[in-house]
């Protein structure tokens, strides 16, 4: 699920600012970005963005802005003499006429952090970790809002599909009769008029309906769905048993497919409405994708 958390902070060392995006992802993948100063707590925040996020793609973004000492200039002097002699002898070197841009200058990072960076005291890693805690609390809110949402749209696309089912099942009730009807045309071709023994008939039509029966799977597609509505209704992680169900209802789907080829008019309209089923079941794998 998408969602975004910002955790600003203000220490006595300076500015913490630490930002967190998240999208959809199949696993959990973190991407950091911080400053120099704080590579070593990668591993820390991982262990606890892991404890709040489960899946998803996400990025960590977080700056840390010193405070200024009283009476120190902020203004790197080493750094910038170094830019300028730069500037001016590639030049000399080269032919080039201009003169340094300052606010080019002044972009340059460190050039306003001063010439000696102290290390950190143990208050600003403390805080950082602090910073994550709250910021997966705030995104896992958002996602929570996002993720109810897209559990009702789910729940509405199971009980369309229970609707398929049904009707499925109300055609297949009526089938033998059709099927008796099919034989008859078929076999008056064949005999040219000769007569056509009824219980023989009955017996090939119900060999006919017996291969071409999707009672069970009929059966099992609609278990299935109610399944994952309990599923969707009981919250909880159910990403990963969620893709299992899908591949199963899929299944019974193209075994529908499959038994209903070849039956005229109602094997059409059935195959129209397994089609139907097979819409739905796809549109909620893709939003699966979005639950955790």
């Amino acid at each position: 699920m998408t969602g975004f958390a910002r955790v600003r902070k203000m220490l006595a060392e300076g500015e913490l600012v630490l930002s967190l995006k998240s999208v959809n992802h199949r696993g959990l993948d973190i991407h950091f970005h911080l400053p120099p100063e704080l590579d070593a707590l990668e591993s820390d925040l991982r262990a606890e963005i892991k404890r709040g996020v489960a899946r998803g793609h996400l990025q960590i973004h977080i700056s840390f802005t010193r405070a200024a000492e009283a009476g120190a200039t902020p203004l790197n002097r080493a750094l910038l003499d170094s830019y300028v002699r730069a500037f001016r002898e590639a030049a000399v070197l080269y032919s080039l006429g201009g003169q340094p841009d300052l606010n080019a200058a002044l972009r340059i990072p460190g050039m306003l952090g001063g010439a000696v960076v102290e290390e950190l005291g143990e208050s600003v890693p403390q805080a950082v970790l602090e910073a994550a805690a709250e910021a997966v609390t705030a995104l896992n809110a958002a996602r929570e809002r996002e993720g109810a949402a897209t559990a009702r749209e789910l729940q509405q696309r199971c009980q369309s599909i229970g609707s398929l089912v049904d009707r499925m099942q109300e055609i297949r009730a009526g089938s033998i009769p059709a099927f008796q009807k099919r034989l008859r045309e078929k076999l008056a071709d064949l005999l040219h008029g000769a007569g056509i023994d009824p219980q023989r008939l009955s017996q090939e039509a119900a060999i006919l309906a017996d291969r071409s029966d999707i009672s069970e799977e009929l059966v099992r597609l609609r278990t299935h769905a109610g399944q994952l509505e309990q599923m969707l209704s009981g919250g909880g992680e159910i990403g990963k048993r969620l893709d299992f169900l899908l591949q199963e209802m899929n299944r019974e789907s193209n075994t529908i497919l499959s038994k209903t080829g070849g039956l005229g008019d109602i094997g059409l309209t059935i195959t129209d409405l397994a089609l139907a089923a097979k819409s739905e079941i796809d549109k909620i794998r893709e939003q699966s994708l979005n639950l955790e």
